[in-house]
């Protein structure tokens, strides 16, 4: 309770420090407060708290409140000459996003449904106004409003389905749903089974899994680049922490049944997204095509239910993150430079900045799989959880699909060390290189030796 507590109060802090015309406190406060919230997350690690039976700060949501505060932390680094001078609402993106990582929290440590739906929501309508904070952009506004759309379309589903796992089993608490699931298998009530699929397409709206993801690719394009990064990231870390919180434990029980069309969206997600971001020339679009594979991969872990389930979401979700942030913040460098993201745009970026090219090299390489990544690691996990139950045409479905991710990715690589281009000067301020250094060595470093954060839950 304390990590939401401190990230609510800096958010207050914040907002009157913009309020009073503060600009140059606001990211000293937003860091420190960000710091002491993971100094709590340490600090509560083996606590096993519980909040009046609504949140469980257990290990789990510990290790996932860490990731994406530490995540958060990064993005808000991407801000040094991100606005300019004459922008007024640099208060308000920073309190929003705050606002929405205390939406996060409670998202991966629910342990009553109602404060999913709470959780879900906080994080949500502050992600509706972010996305539509620049006015005088068009696209920012179609973005904020097909977002908020098929927010509300998705939340819809999800509260019906609450709706309806509370007729079966007369309760939101997961653990008595749990209990009612194991003990009552063969009698269970009518209504359970359309309330778990409903809960499943809802919160797939949130992930973006197909065929639930038309919404991702234009929301995240026409956001502010700084907002696709924390959606594209933090956002989609906390989903499926609390999908994983759900289906792997408190439906597990009812695994044979929603197994069927969680497959039919998992291949879905693997084919679309990949195939999709073969054919983009923007590398924003490209990123917003290829979270939507990702999110395929990261399903592998509730398509066979193991102990490790978890610690192999965390670990994907680790390296996902960071490469991402990676990805975004040489993107944000070289759409200030050039004022495009196309391919092209990247074209001798070696030449132009060693560094930048470097992170991004590792970062697709990460994203793509190849060995010594965390995203190999990441990958590699995925693949072995579902192989405990031998669906071997699966992970055959999902290398064919890798590999096709291959080529997306490298062509990245190939236009910054193997093309010429425009000799624009791209300076890298220094809170980016120290975003890029940090997020390259905990990208390698996982990569290496994943056991660091494989045995933490």
């Amino acid at each position: 309770m304390n990590i939401i507590i401190t990230i609510t109060v800096t958010a207050l802090v914040v907002l009157y420090a913009g309020l009073f015309k503060a600009k140059k406190a606001l990211l000293p406060i937003t860091l420190i407060g960000l710091l002491t919230s993971l100094a709590f997350v340490v600090t509560s690690w083996g606590t096993n708290q519980s909040y009046y039976g609504m949140m469980q700060m257990d290990n789990f949501a510990l290790a996932f409140s860490g990731i994406t505060i530490l995540g958060t932390l990064f993005i808000f680094l991407l801000t040094q000459n991100y606005f300019s001078k004459e922008s007024d609402n640099i208060a308000e993106y920073f309190t929003l996003i705050l606002f929405a990582l205390s939406g996060i929290v409670i998202m991966v440590s629910y342990q009553n449904m109602s404060m999913l739906f709470v959780g879900l929501e906080i994080m949500s309508v502050s992600l509706y106004i972010l996305a539509g904070i620049r006015k005088s952009d068009f696209a920012s506004n179609e973005a904020s409003l097909k977002y908020f759309l098929m927010g509300a379309f998705s939340t819809g589903f999800l509260l019906f389905g609450i709706t309806l796992i509370y007729g079966a089993t007369g309760s939101f608490d997961l653990g008595v749903i749990n209990s009612y699931l194991v003990n009552n298998f063969q009698t269970v009530s009518p209504l359970l089974y359309p309330g778990i699929i409903l809960v499943m397409i809802g919160l797939s709206f949130k992930i973006g899994a197909a065929p639930f993801h038309f919404w991702t690719p234009d929301v995240y394009e026409g956001s502010p680049t700084l907002i696709t990064t924390f959606m594209s990231t933090v956002v989609k870390t906390a989903g499926f922490a609390a999908f994983l919180r759900l289906f792997a434990g408190t439906f597990a029980a009812a695994h044979d049944f929603w197994l069927p069309p969680l497959m039919v969206i998992v291949c879905l997600t693997l084919f679309i997204g990949n195939v999709t971001a073969l054919f983009q020339k923007h590398f924003k679009r490209m990123l917003a095509y290829s979270s939507i594979s990702h999110a395929g991969y990261l399903l592998f872990s509730l398509v066979t239910l193991t102990d490790h389930s978890s610690s192999n979401v965390l670990v994907y979700a680790a390296a996902y993150t960071f490469a991402t942030i990676i990805a975004f913040a040489v993107l944000i460098l070289v759409k200030q430079k050039t004022g495009s993201d196309h391919f092209d745009s990247f074209n001798g970026l070696a030449k132009r900045n060693p560094l930048a090219a470097l992170a991004l090299t590792i970062a697709m390489l990460s994203l793509a799989g190849i060995p010594l990544t965390a995203g190999f690691i990441g990958k590699y996990l995925m693949f072995m959880n579902v192989m405990w139950e031998y669906q071997i045409y699966l992970v055959g479905f999902a290398i064919l699909n890798a590999l096709v991710g291959f080529y997306y990715y490298f062509k990245v690589i190939v236009a910054m060390y193997f093309k010429e281009g425009n000799e624009v000067v791209l300076e890298t301020p220094l809170q980016y290189k120290v975003v890029l250094v940090l997020s390259v060595i905990i990208t390698l470093f996982l990569g290496i030796y994943p056991a660091v954060i494989l045995n933490l839950i």
